[in-house]
């Protein structure tokens, strides 16, 4: 079985083949023309969409493997907010309940015995 050439296109040209894509073209015909297989085309589709478009003229293009570090990034911070609030919750528990200990082991050592 003969092996297949794997060829990287670049950015622009898997951008301007997904436009082609979205203006109607048909996919298969594409394909053909640009000498890459319809479900490659459908793939690049989603990820453009997966990345928020095809990079307009607002957003320099990225590759994918950056925008998916950034979405990485942006969940992580989340993460991170979310440990930051629980660390603070917890930290007022323990301060509270430090303070009762100390308020009620007070109490008990002030306090004499009747009968003696």
């Amino acid at each position: 079985m003969a092996k297949r050439k794997t060829v990287r296109r670049s950015w622009e040209f898997r951008k301007k083949a997904v436009e082609r894509m979205k203006s109607g073209e048909n996919a298969r015909a594409l394909g053909k023309e640009l000498g890459v297989h319809r479900s490659l085309l459908y793939r690049w589709r989603d990820r453009f969409a997966a990345i928020g478009g095809t990079g307009s003229a607002k957003r320099s293009p990225e590759e994918p493997g950056e925008a998916r570090l950034r979405r990485e990034n942006s969940q992580l911070k989340q993460a991170l907010a979310e440990k930051i609030l629980e660390v603070d919750f917890f930290k007022s528990a323990l301060q509270k309940v430090a303070a009762r200990r100390q308020q009620s082991a007070g109490a008990r050592a002030s306090t004499t015995k009747s009968g003696e």
